[in-house]
């Protein structure tokens, strides 16, 4: 970093700080808004309306539209918390880059964003400016540092008044500046205690501006903190300035593994002293590796030729390629007093200015205009009007009487007049009594007052529906939705400036936390539900069978990633609405159950996903055994026809094989039979012959 001179820094930031608050637009716009301020607060009459009305009998009576338009308006812009959506500029950041989302959901936690964002919006509202501030706090986390963010008073805010960009990326300068005590200082800056001790005080330039307005409700602001509290000489105004500078980076390319890198100036001299080996015309980076190529050489019978280099050796001999390009940063004066404490350049990452305005109606300029302004007239008139009626209800309870003068006694008359019933004796002779009775106010003008009421909800880009008159509201529910739908198109302009700044707070906090979160880190992130959502950044995987072989998970450090605002995502959304629709998603089979336990308020969403998935579970596993009874009945029927038919075969054959036999053996009888028939036979034709031959010899012999 260049050399600095801390007297002349000190002497140009304070003629800087000075040129920038006595610019005139400055001065007129710091009125602006410290009378913004108390307007929206009740001090709305100034002393000389408040001294002639009551000269005239009426009282400077406020009926306060402003404040219940700025809260509905704040209520309905900070419903949820804003949805950030990372995604990397390479393929190889995507992973990270969802890692992002949880980072500055962790970052939104611990910096109470919530609460941030509703007093950014209160002030850009009723000041017409907010402004959220990006800070390390490098004390916390037990001195490991954390990145967060805070409102800041944009009265403690100097702009560069040359600047024309909405989000000032065009301004020379940006200083925060404020008197501290010396205690307060000393907190503010821990580190720099010592340093504080020895600054002389009372270095005041608290010029701060005033109104004219009356105060009966006692509003005290910031700013009217006189110097009188404590005492001229405990005081000391501090100064931050941001200076937007050009600083030298390097791009670099290693044409041995076509690497490509872009270093800064301190990233560069450490980049040139890294040592690397040319062994045999072949570069090596580690040692280790150098060491494995001589082994393999020699093994090889090869006579190795080792040269070690720089990469300063290596960009001279065209080895590595380096291009000097500009690129913008954000540079930190910090002094107290006189006294400068330091001089710091921010991540080299940083291009932009960690002070992020929420302009309300921008002009071009560091001195937007605010909705309260615009609606100041609206709410006179409405003072005015209500005054008014005030002090003509108090009249008609008195009616004027017009008596001859010397005709009765008047003082005796007022206390009989005021009396209930009363009767009053006169002398007709010596003159009537005229009563006059108050005139009539025309019924416009409670007509005025209410449509200047309306004017200004209006103005301020809310209706009286969304501010719970029900009298307003349609009699169906679905109708009653959907012009609280339309009701909130005005509010989505607003919301849509407020998303341009919330894009740049998270551009701007990443790159703090790739430069503040080097080591490895835990976070946590408590959900709705109360279940924990457990991330670890740059976490260290080594192999104990390689331990030189280390890979790092999540690593935060290094590239680059594009953010965007979840469009809508703060805006208040029907939740009965919403459930009745991811409920007909449900039904239809669109969506599961845990998205629609998500809309709704059930506490223990986890408990009963758990319950859930185990009915399921059990469900499943009865209806799969349901379905393999019915298979094994049908198997078992299966089988018992199987059974069945086989009995049935069985005994067939066995009839069969009876029937078979009982024919052989009939058969078998048969044959028999009718052998012996055939035998039967034979002998009787033997004996037939015999006879006949006993015949014929007995005939023979005769």
């Amino acid at each position: 970093m260049e050399q600095y001179n801390p007297e002349e820094l000190v002497n140009e930031t304070i003629e800087i700080f000075k040129y920038y608050k006595d610019n005139n637009e400055r001065g007129s716009w710091e009125k602006h808004v410290k009378e913004d301020r108390e307007f929206r607060f009740g001090k709305q009459w100034t002393v000389e309306q408040e001294n002639e009305l009551k000269a005239r009998g009426q009282a400077p009576i406020v009926v306060n539209r402003i404040h219940p338009a700025v809260e509905t308006a704040k209520a309905l812009l900070t419903s949820k918390k804003p949805g950030f959506m990372i995604s990397g500029r390479e393929d190889s950041d995507n992973k990270v880059g969802k890692v992002f989302d949880s980072l500055l959901e962790y970052v939104w936690d611990i910096s109470d964003g919530n609460s941030q964002l509703r007093t950014i919006i209160d002030d850009s509202y009723v000041g017409s400016m907010g402004y959220a501030f990006a800070y390390q706090d490098v004390l916390a986390d037990s001195g490991r540092g954390e990145v967060k963010f805070m409102s800041i008073d944009p009265l403690d805010v100097y702009v560069d008044p040359r600047s024309r960009n909405r989000l000032f990326d065009d301004a020379e300068n940006i200083i925060i500046s404020r008197l501290y005590t010396k205690s307060q200082a000393r907190k503010y800056k821990p580190l720099f205690s010592k340093l504080i001790d020895d600054i002389p005080a009372g270095f005041d330039y608290n010029e701060y501006p005033t109104t004219e307005r009356t105060d009966d409700a006692a509003v005290v602001f910031p700013e009217d903190i006189t110097d009188g509290q404590f005492g001229e000489d405990e005081q000391i105004r501090g100064y931050e300035r941001y200076q937007m500078v050009f600083t030298n980076k390097y791009r670099v390319f290693d044409k041995s593994d076509g690497k490509e890198q872009l270093l800064n100036e301190n990233e560069m001299v450490e980049y040139v002293k890294q040592v690397a080996w040319v062994i045999n015309g072949n570069l090596f980076r580690s040692q280790e590796e150098a060491n494995n190529a001589i082994n393999i050489f020699i093994q090889q019978g090869q006579q190795p030729e080792v040269e070690q280099v720089t990469n300063l050796d290596l960009i001279k001999q065209g080895a590595i390629e380096t291009i000097t390009i500009k690129s913008k940063t954000v540079r930190v004066i910090c002094i107290m007093g006189e006294e400068l404490l330091y001089v710091r350049e921010l991540s080299p990452d940083l291009y932009k200015y960690p002070i992020i305005p929420f302009p309300s109606f921008h002009t071009g300029t560091p001195y937007p205009t605010s909705d309260v302004r615009m609606v100041k007239g609206l709410q006179e008139y409405i003072n005015k009007i209500r005054s008014l009626i005030i002090a003509h209800a108090s009249t008609s309870t008195n009616v004027k009487l017009l008596v001859p003068r010397g005709s009765m006694d008047v003082e005796k008359l007022q206390k009989l007049w005021s009396k209930p019933g009363a009767i009053i004796e006169f002398e007709p002779s010596e003159g009537t009594p005229i009563a006059v009775p108050p005139s009539q106010l025309p019924a416009e003008l409670y007509h005025n007052e209410q449509r200047a009421m309306e004017d200004i909800n209006h103005q301020f880009g809310i209706y009286e529906m969304m501010m719970g008159d029900s009298g307003s509201a349609p009699q169906t529910y679905k109708a009653t939705i959907s012009l609280d739908e339309f009701g909130q198109r005005k509010i989505r302009s607003k919301l849509a400036d407020i998303e341009t700044s919330l894009k740049r707070l998270g551009e701007v906090l990443i790159p703090l936390m790739q430069q503040l979160y080097t080591q490895e880190k835990k976070i946590r992130l408590v959900q709705p539900n109360n279940s924990i959502t457990e991330i670890t950044i740059n976490h260290q995987l080594v192999d104990d069978k390689m331990p030189e072989l280390k890979r790092i998970e999540n690593d935060i450090r290094v590239g680059r990633y594009d953010v965007k605002v979840i469009t809508g995502s703060t805006l208040p959304s029907n939740k009965y609405a919403e459930l009745e629709l991811h409920m007909e998603a449900y039904k239809a089979g669109l969506i599961d159950q845990q998205e629609v336990l998500k809309k709704t308020d059930i506490y223990d969403k986890e408990g009963i996903l758990e319950r859930t998935s185990l009915v399921k579970q059990l469900k499943q596993m009865v209806e799969q055994l349901q379905e393999q009874n019915k298979k094994i009945t049908g198997d078992l029927q299966t089988m018992e026809r199987e059974v069945m038919h086989a009995k049935q075969d069985a005994e067939l054959s066995k009839f069969k094989a009876e029937m078979k036999g009982t024919t052989s053996e009939v058969n078998a009888a048969k044959e028999l039979y009718k052998q012996r028939l055939t035998d039967s036979q034979r002998e009787f034709d033997k004996d037939l012959q015999r006879e006949q031959k006993d015949r014929r010899t007995q005939s023979l012999d005769s």
